[in-house]
């Protein structure tokens, strides 16, 4: 490559941070060459690691976009309620965009950044990093080799965790609708656009239910304190949720202090991390947050041709490997996010693909190498100005989340919805 892929950080959080770090991996295929945050901290420490010249350290994405355009491509990664304004803004002055999923909080906001970034004529992908995993390629090879013969039905289980459900979706960001967005788009909009990727074929009608079955004030311990560091050992001790189990007891005191301590305080230490639970949102008891969010979600489909798909949502599980078992008319399909097991009917053999990677803890193997092939992808497409390296095309990425809206507009009025 003559040059490297240039890009400015729009959001220098850990989703923004992480997706950065492949130009530090690969500095002659990428280039940061300006951020904007209006957190000091963030934005001066993206800048200080990539060099980035003080004048493109900018506080918002409007001081970013009153500037003439200055690379090849912008990432978004802000929250979810704040994409579709840099996303529309950047796309009139001509970037390329790769923006963090989901789109945006409405179908209306994504329609808005699909006719602009059409408009614009740009390259477009939004972070659905599951279908670049190796499995999923695996999964789609042997699909498509009609190994199984025709999908029939889908089954599929995405497992967020009890410590990434307490930790993001009751006291972290994402656990209020009116600051976020609800939970299927938040977290499962991957695995919705991921089913409809190996699925190859429109959803017609979808189904869904889903509760806050637990984290409610009416599930609080007797004797529990609003703060975990208040709470009487006898209570705190026997608390699953406790904050100061998941960030001190099972993290820090073992050494760990990445994502997700790193949220709590920018700099990790046993005192920021106490002060931290003292004083802010992680250290509250996860039975007395303003958090609305369900924590608990099933998902129906059937699509054009007939065949059906289910997803399950829970954050009540120990391990947070997603599970799919697809079964066809000539045999079935099992995967783990690991390995895929392929049984076929005709001669009852099995077949068992171990798709590891070495796992070095950062960008080339995070979401199981999908944060990598993403940006190995997008940066690829943009060098060889080819479109197709980008596996989720502007209207299927669209049509992804229309099946994520009409499965929230089931959900909350109990109907089976039409996916238009």
């Amino acid at each position: 490559m003559a040059s490297p892929v240039t890009i400015a950080v729009i959001g220098a959080g850990a989703r923004g941070f992480g997706y950065a770090t492949f130009a530090k991996h690969y500095p002659d295929r990428l280039k940061v060459v300006a951020v904007a945050d209006p957190d000091d901290f963030r934005r001066n420490r993206m800048g200080d690691l990539h060099q980035i010249p003080t004048e493109m350290r900018f506080k918002s994405y409007q001081d970013f976009a009153a500037r003439p355009k200055m690379c090849d491509a912008v990432a978004i990664c802000t929250q979810d309620s704040m994409h579709e304004e840099p996303a529309v803004a950047c796309a009139k002055l001509g970037y390329h965009i790769l923006l963090e999923k989901p789109m945006a909080p409405t179908a209306d906001s994504c329609r808005r950044i699909v006719a602009a970034v059409k408009e614009a004529g740009v390259m477009f992908a939004v972070c659905h990093v599951l279908r670049y995993t190796k499995y999923t390629q695996k999964v789609r090879e042997v699909v498509q080799s009609g190994a199984i013969g025709e999908i029939m039905t889908i089954q599929h289980l995405e497992p967020l965790g009890y410590w990434h459900q307490a930790h993001s979706f009751v006291r972290g960001s994402w656990r209020n609708e009116a600051e976020s967005s609800f939970m299927l788009l938040a977290k499962s909009c991957h695995d919705i656009d991921w089913l409809r990727g190996i699925m190859g074929k429109k959803c017609t009608r979808i189904q869904s239910f889903g509760t806050t079955r637990h984290f409610k004030a009416s599930e609080k311990p007797a004797g529990a304190a609003d703060r975990c560091v208040n709470c009487p050992e006898v209570v705190e001790s026997f608390c699953p949720y406790s904050a100061k189990k998941i960030y001190f007891r099972d993290r820090l005191c073992k050494g760990h202090s990445l994502w997700p301590v790193n949220v709590l305080t920018p700099v990790v230490t046993k005192e920021s991390l106490d002060e931290a639970l003292k004083t802010g949102p992680y250290g509250r008891c996860v039975y007395a947050c303003d958090n609305d969010v369900v924590d608990n979600q099933v998902v129906n489909m059937i699509f054009e041709d007939g065949s059906t798909a289910q997803m399950l949502m829970t954050g009540f599980n120990f391990h947070g490997s997603r599970h799919t078992r697809i079964f066809g008319s000539l045999g079935e399909l099992e995967t783990d996010g690991r390995y895929v097991k392929v049984r076929r009917f005709l001669d009852d053999s099995e077949e068992v693909i171990d798709t590891e990677l070495a796992n070095d803890g950062g960008i080339l193997t995070g979401h199981g190498g999908g944060d990598f092939g993403l940006m190995e992808n997008f940066v690829t497409a943009l060098a060889e100005n080819d479109p197709s390296r980008i596996l989720t095309g502007v209207d299927e990425t669209l049509e992804s989340h229309l099946m994520v809206f009409a499965a929230e507009e089931s959900r909350r009025k109990g109907t089976v919805c039409d996916v238009k």
